[in-house]
């Protein structure tokens, strides 16, 4: 143990500082790598002094940093577990985050994600663990998805005023890989033009993009909503057959659709035989106290994509697809649609956060966002730097318009030097061109980052 523990640190001892400090950091880097996991047992301060050649007196000050720090948990007669923090665990903040990142940047604000709900996940995670022993004496081929997990999606749908049966739900690995099946089966002319907003999901227009689809942008904005005059003008003009919109809390813009557009594009759909895809994975993010969402877009020629990945987690790859039962016998049958489905295990794992508890997992999640899109805001309109933005009823990020002097591509260059990385307006436009004076700002970061943040760009 004593010896797995040394080798579980690495080459600690190269770092400059007492030595005392260099191994405390040593434990709190080994436990978010997971090289030392969570809830490990310290052998005794004696026994760790003998193991790593130090001082007794070196190592209780090395422990008594991480106890200070919230790293370890000592218990009279029972020792010294290490753990994660509670400002880690009870936050929406991922810790990449305050560590720069996922690139080279001392701050990344390129991802709007969140962190997992720590305790709420653990436990799904444990109940899924007890229910997986009739998975493993199955084949564990891809299916629609489990029975279970089908029939809480369907049963959420219905209570939000949607009638919808378990067999109208079809399982996969996210909402991308729920809006690549589909493609695959709804796009099959790649000539055939798809509306698309603008701005929109970067996401999206990537796997567009990969299928050379013909977009044909229709503007949405934070403050007035969704152009239905230019919508209509194109679904009568150019004949699509597909559009994809993003309806709750549009990404990045936050704007909402009120019901009554809502009901225009479900008529316009019918009229002109025009599939939309709705993109729902904001829809639970609704930031209003009480939370106050409008009906679904439905509809006869409408199909709802949702996800686990903004609500909850990023790292839980669950998604689905909510359309008429036909569609999903057929879509069951495309060959792609076994490499998008997500393992048995995290389907359990969702299953469990999609039961009993979910509400109270997301009044907490939007309690946390609210606060911190609210510092952000704060933060923005104290620049009095000409900057305007809508402050967004949901979602998880601000549109930012810099104002006709400053473009986004050379703001982001700028503040990419002092170690800051931000998402350029032209990055959600189907052109690539357009929205050349707009930033996406995400709101998932903590106060103390997004504070870091906004000065830089001022």
């Amino acid at each position: 143990m004593q010896r797995g523990f040394a080798v579980a640190l690495g080459t600690w001892r190269t770092q400059e500082g007492p030595l005392a400090r260099s191994l405390s950091a040593a434990v709190r880097e080994a436990v978010v790598d997971g090289r030392l996991p969570a809830g490990t047992r310290l052998p005794s301060e004696r026994e760790l002094a003998r193991t790593l050649d130090l001082s007794r007196g070196t190592v209780v000050t090395a422990l008594t940093l991480l106890r200070d720090e919230g790293w370890l948990h000592t218990r009279h007669g029972s020792g010294s577990v290490v753990r994660l923090p509670e400002r880690l665990t009870e936050r929406t903040t991922p810790w990449s985050l305050d560590r720069g990142g996922t690139g080279d940047a001392d701050l990344d604000l390129t991802l709007a994600v969140t962190a997992a709900p720590h305790e709420a996940y653990l436990a799904a995670l444990g109940r899924a663990v007890e229910r997986s022993a009739a998975l493993l004496v199955d084949s564990g081929v891809a299916t629609p998805g489990l029975p279970r997990l089908r029939a809480l999606l369907a049963e959420r749908y219905t209570r939000s005023g949607l009638a919808t049966r378990p067999e109208q739900i079809l399982v996969t690995s996210g909402a991308q890989a729920a809006l690549t099946l589909l493609l695959d089966h709804l796009h099959t002319d790649r000539r055939a033009p798809v509306v698309v907003e603008s701005p929109t999901y970067p996401g999206a227009l990537a796997i567009l993009r990969r299928r050379r689809a013909r977009l044909l942008p229709v503007p949405v904005t934070a403050a007035d909503g969704w152009d239905m005059e230019r919508l209509t003008q194109v679904v009568r003009g150019q004949g699509p057959h597909l559009a994809y919109l993003v309806p709750d809390f549009h990404n990045p813009t936050g704007a909402h659709m009120a019901a009554a557009t809502r009901g225009a594009v479900a008529a316009l759909a019918e009229r002109h035989a025009l599939t939309v895809v709705v993109d729902e994975t904001m829809r639970d993010l609704d930031l209003r106290t009480p939370p106050r969402p409008e009906p679904h877009l439905g509809g006869a020629r409408v199909i709802q994509i949702g996800s686990a990945s903004k609500v909850l987690w990023s790292g839980l790859r669950v998604g689905w697809i909510r359309a008429g039962a036909d569609l999903v016998r057929e879509l069951v049958r495309n060959p792609l649609q076994a490499q998008l489905s997500p393992p048995p295990l995290e389907q359990l794992i969702a299953a469990e956060l999609f039961g009993d508890g979910l509400d109270e997992v997301l009044a907490d999640r939007r309690t946390r966002l609210r606060a911190q899109r609210d510092h952000l805001a704060g933060l923005l309109e104290a620049t009095q730097a000409g900057w305007r933005f809508t402050v967004p009823n949901g979602g998880l990020s601000i549109w930012l318009h810099l104002g006709p002097a400053t473009t986004a591509t050379e703001l982001v260059a700028r503040a990419a030097v002092r170690g800051l990385a931000v998402s350029p307006g032209p990055l959600f436009a189907a052109d690539r061109a357009t929205l050349a004076h707009h930033l996406r700002l995400p709101f998932t970061a903590t106060p103390d980052v997004l504070t870091r943040a906004v000065a830089l760009l001022r």
